[in-house]
């Protein structure tokens, strides 16, 4: 999980959970294919567009309205497997960390489409369509640990056995 290479999609600021999946569509029978319902709202081709490995850009405070983990999850369910965004709703940042989905804060120019690059252990994300580069805090080796092993529960279960 060192490095990620995915396509971007876009978004601009101020991206909420109901945005991302929206409240009606989180019923018992949804909750395996919670992927189908992405952005339906506000980008409704992008649920059937979007690619394992793709990379989501967006600008301040990704993830912001309710607390709901479901939305990192029918992220991952899509397979998205980074998101980048300038920052993030806080608690948006630790759902997504705890179902194993990889957040990376960062300004990174880039246009929808682009080839992006994240190096995770390095802090560096290279935008491989532009020849870009943009830094980043990297993150703690334990942290790193927990992403590539799906999430807080999945890696208390494997340290269990």
């Amino acid at each position: 999980m060192d490095k990620i290479r995915g396509k971007v999609w876009r978004f601009g600021d101020h991206v909420d959970t109901d945005q991302i999946i929206p409240a009606e569509r989180l019923v018992a029978e949804n909750l395996g294919c919670m992927d189908r319902f992405i952005f339906e709202k506000v980008r409704p081709e992008l649920a059937g567009a979007i690619g394992d490995g793709d990379i989501i850009l967006a600008g301040k405070n990704f993830g912001c309205g309710s607390s709901r983990e479901h939305a990192p999850r029918s992220l991952i369910q899509a397979g998205v497997s980074c998101i980048v965004a300038e920052s993030f709703a806080r608690i948006f940042f630790r759902n997504s960390l705890n179902v194993g989905l990889l957040l990376v804060e960062c300004k990174v120019d880039a246009a929808e489409g682009d080839e992006l690059e994240v190096d995770v252990s390095g802090g560096e994300v290279r935008n491989l369509s532009s020849h870009k580069t943009f830094q980043f805090p990297p993150y703690p080796e334990f942290i790193r640990d927990l992403v590539a092993k799906g999430g807080l529960m999945a890696k208390i279960k494997e340290e269990q056995r």
